[in-house]
């Protein structure tokens, strides 16, 4: 995906700062991503047996962005490759960087999980924002998916199918 002129600032003759602009903002300036980081550096791979992995920062934001936005692992996945919001607070371009994959979100969760990193990670984040007055609800936003289903039917006596009720 390459980026184009709208995704370039200088090309916005006005930009709206969104409320995940400003909230994705705030959470990058207070959040003490080094020692985050510094939680999960001895279990993070250096270097993978097919591809290099992806950079701690970036692995320790998206998986901080699921329960902040409710995303699933392939929610996630999509969110990165829509919202430029999200790549930018990550620290992903969507024209330089590969987008890391719903396998390799789970992957991180499971590494986290193993080591039973996770649950100090989100610890440390809500003490953090909890000792600066700042809440962290999580987030609303549903995966919504369209699929066909069959059209309500009447029988020969006109009375609707029971099976379609």
């Amino acid at each position: 995906m390459q980026r184009n002129f709208a995704e370039h600032d200088g090309f916005r003759k006005q930009h709206k700062r969104t409320r995940r602009e400003t909230f994705l903002a705030e959470m990058a300036r207070v959040v003490p991503w080094r020692r985050l980081e510094a939680l999960i550096e001895p279990h993070y791979p250096l270097a993978g047996k097919d591809r290099k992995p992806y950079r701690l920062s970036i692995m320790v934001r998206v998986h901080l962005l699921q329960p902040w936005y409710g995303y699933s692992d392939p929610a996630m996945e999509e969110a990165l490759h829509d919202s430029p919001a999200l790549r930018r607070f990550a620290g992903l371009d969507a024209g330089e960087s590969r987008m890391p994959d719903e396998t390799t979100i789970l992957n991180f969760r499971h590494l986290l999980e193993a080591h039973q990193v996770a649950e100090s990670l989100f610890q440390e984040v809500v003490s953090l924002l909890a000792d600066q007055v700042l809440i962290v609800r999580e987030g609303s936003i549903a995966d919504a998916m369209l699929s066909a289903a069959p059209q309500k039917t009447k029988n020969k006596a006109l009375q609707s199918d029971t099976l379609m009720n």
